[in-house]
């Protein structure tokens, strides 16, 4: 059975020819795990000079090196949709994190609000992440992973030229369709924490000329629930899902 060709991000510059020299872990996972050798293909990007097909040009005891052979794609940002969200535990922010990229988004902003359970944010996880995400499905970009801000510095510091799209789950329901297509980007998309915004913070939010007030229906969603339907909405009338 043939193998899989693997793939990997190499924050590294890449061109045809050049040599690249692989971390310890990527280096052990192809060697020990995948038992690479030689002379076999693999599929290296970055966010800059794009996707390269490279082949295996030594195995070390501690390093793998790459020769850089063919350009394959070059580097694609996604729509300039951001995603500002209040940090949730363990597992499930690693879910939330992972389909926040598949979905596209181009950067994620953790956000701490006045019910944010999170003790701390945790940011190679979530960078490491965002990375094994955008290997797996086949991103030719790294979103990017933004330091911790609370509610109030987000705000204060907001370019007021990016739509603010906030799910409010006690906001009048309407068609979400409709109100997105009123807007345009660059735009961000805002999920609470767990336990919903306070009244302060929503009063806030409503009071901004740069923010919607979304509902997403009838039904009370978990926050990552609810990311993976603002971001699927807003990809849809958005982003890039209806452009060839």
């Amino acid at each position: 059975m043939a193998k899989t060709t693997a793939r990997l991000f190499v924050d590294q510059h890449l061109e045809a020819g050049a040599e690249v020299t692989l971390s310890g872990e990527q280096s052990h996972y192809l060697a020990s795990v995948l038992r690479i050798a030689a002379g076999d293909p693999v599929h290296i990007f970055n966010g800059r000079e794009g996707e390269f097909l490279a082949h295996v040009a030594q195995v070390l005891k501690r390093a793998v090196i790459l020769r850089c052979e063919t350009l394959r794609s070059h580097a694609k940002p996604p729509p300039d949709i951001d995603y500002v969200f209040a940090p949730l535990k363990h597992t499930r922010l690693d879910y939330l994190v992972q389909k926040a990229v598949e979905l596209g988004a181009k950067r994620l902003r953790p956000v701490i609000t006045a019910r944010t359970i999170a003790e701390r944010v945790n940011l190679d996880r979530m960078r490491a992440n965002v990375v094994e995400a955008a290997e797996q499905c086949n991103l030719v970009y790294v979103p990017e992973v933004l330091e911790p801000q609370t509610l109030n510095q987000v705000i204060r510091t907001w370019d007021n030229g990016r739509a603010l799209i906030y799910c409010d789950e006690v906001a009048q329901r309407s068609d979400p369709i409709e109100a997105l297509q009123a807007l345009s980007l660059p735009a961000a998309i805002l999920v609470g924490p767990e336990g919903g915004f306070t009244i302060e913070e929503r009063s806030m939010l409503k009071a901004l000329p740069y923010v919607t007030a979304l509902s997403l229906g009838p039904r009370i969603m978990r926050a990552d629930t609810a990311a993976v339907a603002i971001l699927a909405l807003a990809q849809a009338v958005l982003g890039d899902w209806n452009k060839p």
